[in-house]
């Protein structure tokens, strides 16, 4: 009990000799930061979304006629052309019905020949009454049955024809085969809505869609641009659109905006739009992933910080500044987006400020700092703005 007041005072006294040399130092020498005058530069307002290609084509190649696969003409993965030989069904049972057909119009053939030539001697002898009028009748309804029978053999034989036909499947677009999913030998099974034999698939490569989301705020956003003529267009009147892969940092590929939904959808809040970008060395598959952006202005000038710069104060964002006498003032600035890691400042800042770039933790705002000269690199996407 008698050292606890003594334990205590030293204690005290430990810390105020502790604080004290920081508080001279402090107020002698103001902690250094780095301060930098904002980025100037012409930038554009970017609407920035994830999309995922699809093929504009895409094609499960499926048989129309049943049989024995005798024929496989491609390998896995195999560029083909719009009409390459794929697969080939065993035609043999369909060649003999295209050849019974055949004889079946040859047959009807000579039907109606035979009614005809009854029925020019049954005129004749109608002219000279020899014959009477209701045996004349027969023999005109018996012209007419035979050239109906006609019609009937030929559409069978042009069913029979398209029969063998079918046996050869073909590839009914360009693109790039998938893996067969059938072996020489197997018995094919033909039917209708998808639910014939699957053999394979073909999907084309070049160019692709890129399918994205637009929300609606940047749906009216970009909406208003464009009828402003703000944004510029593409060869073929339509509008251009950048995109990066995932594994890219520059937005080096070219699309075309060529499709927007008719409505929003009510529950997501968001309009499908879908671009067409080229694909020349098919480097890129469908199903894969790209981020994709949009022009929503014109160029214009702008000031820019680095992203690291800024401080969010509840809904507010701020930068610290030093003014002339080496005093840190806190401002409120509102953002526009975001470019390579820099932050657009849309208004509370101006060109000649001295922005906290480096250092930020030791500027505190009303505190005095040391104010060290930086720079802002622009990035490359800026180069020549």
């Amino acid at each position: 009990m008698v050292r606890r007041p003594f334990v205590k005072t030293v204690l005290v006294a430990a810390a105020l000799l502790t604080a004290v040399p920081a508080l001279a130092q402090q107020q002698g020498n103001p902690p250094p930061v780095t301060v930098s005058a904002p980025l100037r530069a012409k930038v554009v307002d970017w609407l920035e979304n994830s999309g995922q290609f699809q093929a504009i084509d895409s094609v499960e190649l499926r048989a129309r006629v049943s049989g024995y696969l005798t024929e496989i003409h491609f390998t896995d993965g195999q560029m083909v052309k719009k009409g390459d030989l794929l697969f080939v069904i065993d035609p043999r049972p369909y060649e003999i019905a295209v050849a019974s057909a055949r004889a079946q119009v040859a047959q009807a053939e000579a039907t109606v020949e035979l009614t005809k030539r009854q029925l020019e001697r049954g005129a004749e002898l109608r002219r000279k009454d020899f014959l009477s009028a209701s045996d004349y009748d027969t023999r005109l309804q018996q012209q007419k049955v035979a050239l109906a029978s006609l019609d009937v053999a030929r559409a069978a034989l042009r069913d029979a024809q398209l029969n063998l036909d079918y046996t050869h499947i073909t590839a009914p677009v360009g693109g790039r085969m998938g893996a067969r999913q059938v072996s020489v030998g197997n018995l094919i099974t033909a039917g209708g809505s998808g639910s014939g034999t699957l053999l394979s698939t073909l999907v084309s490569l070049d160019p692709l869609y890129l399918g994205f989301d637009l929300s609606e705020a940047d749906l009216l956003k970009f909406k208003r641009a464009v009828a402003a003529g703000q944004v510029g267009k593409a060869e073929g009147g339509r509008l251009p659109v950048d995109l990066r892969l995932m594994d890219e940092s520059h937005w080096s590929r070219r699309g075309t905006l060529d499709f927007l939904d008719n409505q929003v959808d009510r529950a997501s809040g968001t309009i499908h739009a879908r671009a067409v970008v080229a694909n020349p060395g098919r480097f890129i598959l469908p199903g894969q992933f790209a981020r994709v952006r949009m022009p929503a202005s014109a160029p214009h000038m702008a000031l820019l910080v680095p992203e690291a710069a800024l401080i969010t104060d509840q809904s507010d964002k701020m930068v610290m500044t030093v003014a002339a006498d080496g005093m840190v003032v806190p401002k409120v600035v509102t953002t526009g987006p975001l470019i390579d890691g820099l932050q657009v400042i849309e208004s509370g800042l101006k060109p000649d400020d001295r922005v906290v770039i480096n250092g930020l933790m030791r500027a505190r705002p009303g505190a005095k700092v040391t104010a060290q000269p930086g720079h802002i690199a622009a990035p490359k996407s800026l180069d020549g703005n």
